[in-house]
């Protein structure tokens, strides 16, 4: 699920983060196990109803009306059955017992405070439901998987040659494998063969290569490209193709190539455990206004500022903004770009390359429009969820005293309590103190 363009009442929402590319870029989306259903997705509170397919649809209508957020909506394996049962479970008891509560601008008038909920798995009853629900679907893909394998009736052509089978899918699939150098898995590893294969046929029938997905003039030319480039393959990439093989639903969230990764010796206690040669995975921050990545954060933050103008540590000291409003103006910004929009003046263009080109020769690259603008609850989700720029931002007090020290072997001083008669006016918990005796 992406973040939506759609808005309502002009109002843009996001539903759920984008995500940046890896370095290399090699797909990072979670597969989508959710096969289509007749059965609607139904409002966890009023009468709204959408078809699965349009989940963006009524997860948004969740966030305006209800200020309601479903955490992983996509590790979900029954979407329509686990909104059903929280809807229940909300008619019974009040939805603070369940969700965790978010309070937007806490410090402002009780009139502007707004209250969001949570729904996540932290919850231990949410956890079961969820773990059930995997449950119940890796049953029904292994008993669709038995019926396939016992399943006599199957019929098919080869998709690269005019022989015929029939009887068993194993035979069609080895003999790709054998005769055409095709393999997409062992037949013991594949369910719903059947739509698998229809995939398949789909791409080579619009004279699309099953492994780069380029489309081709006519068979001829996509055949010798297959054959050559050594094509016949399928991407494995591409996570429509997911939904076909019978690890992926063996462990939520986690594709076949991040099981199969996995050592069982990291089971095993070790007692002389060496941890010397273990590495940090380096920072990857991806530019507000580009795609250029870097390693360090001061690499990219220098990059910013010497290529497109945009200095962050400086409207960070000049609006003394706190660590959360960083946040929100961060996401303002990814949001508007990813929409084509400029941030300043808020024109829409029809494309990203167009808007950046008005950023910079308008100079809007350092206006900011009014802080009501982008100071707003939706932008405390983030825009990418492997945004790296946002594990970065700290209050400006902090920093600047990280930048003070950076570099310097400073000893701890202990505080200066010489002076006891000041510090005791200026306490904390002195104006506390009066405060709550004046109250009462």
């Amino acid at each position: 699920m992406a973040a939506s363009d759609g808005s309502k009442d002009g109002q843009d929402s996001i539903l759920e983060p984008l995500c940046f590319p890896e370095q290399p870029a090699d797909g990072c989306s979670v597969p989508s196990l959710q096969h289509p259903s007749a059965e609607p997705l139904v409002c966890l509170f009023c009468s709204e109803s959408v078809p699965l397919l349009q989940k963006d649809v009524l997860l948004k209508h969740l966030l305006l009306e209800h200020k309601m957020v479903i955490a992983d909506v996509k590790l979900i394996a029954d979407l329509p059955k686990y909104m059903l049962y929280w809807k229940g479970r909300f008619l019974e008891q009040p939805v603070t017992d369940f969700c965790s509560v978010i309070k937007t601008n806490s410090t402002g008038p009780i009139e502007k405070q707004e209250d969001y909920f949570l729904l996540c798995d932290v919850l231990p009853e949410d956890r079961v439901l969820r773990e059930k629900l995997q449950q119940k679907r890796l049953e029904e893909v292994l008993e669709q998987q038995q019926k396939e394998r016992d399943d006599s009736s199957f019929h098919r052509l080869c998709m690269f040659c005019s022989e015929e089978f029939s009887g068993n899918r194993s035979s069609l699939l080895n003999h790709m494998a054998r005769e055409h150098s095709f393999s997409i898995g062992l037949p013991d590893n594949i369910v719903y063969c059947n739509d698998f294969l229809d995939a398949l046929q789909s791409k080579l029938d619009n004279l699309q290569c099953l492994y780069c997905e380029k489309t081709f003039r006519d068979k001829t030319t996509l055949k010798d490209h297959m054959r050559k480039k050594a094509h016949r393959r399928i991407n494995a990439n591409n996570h429509a193709y997911d939904r076909f093989y019978v690890i992926n639903y063996l462990e939520l969230g986690k594709t076949w190539e991040e099981v199969q990764s996995e050592d069982d010796r990291e089971l095993v206690d070790d007692e002389d455990d060496d941890w010397s040669d273990w590495q940090a995975h380096p920072v990857s921050a991806v530019c507000l206004f580009c795609d250029h990545q870097s390693e360090t954060m001061e690499q990219i933050y220098t990059h910013m500022k010497e290529a497109h103008g945009f200095d962050l540590h400086m409207l960070r000291t000049e609006l003394n903004l706190r660590f959360y409003q960083q946040v929100k103006l961060v996401n303002f910004i990814r949001r508007q770009i990813h929409q084509s929009r400029c941030y300043g003046c808020q024109e829409k263009f029809d494309s990203r390359a167009a808007v950046l080109r008005h950023i910079m020769a308008e100079g809007h690259v350092m206006k900011l429009p009014d802080v009501s603008t982008w100071d707003q609850p939706q932008y405390y989700f983030p825009t990418y969820e492997n945004d790296a720029l946002l594990c970065t931002l700290s209050d400006s007090d902090e920093d600047e005293s990280d930048r003070t020290n950076r570099g310097e072997d400073v000893p701890v001083i202990a505080e200066d309590i010489s002076n006891l008669r000041a510090l005791k006016q200026s306490s904390v918990l002195n104006q506390l103190l009066k405060s709550r005796s004046s109250c009462s």
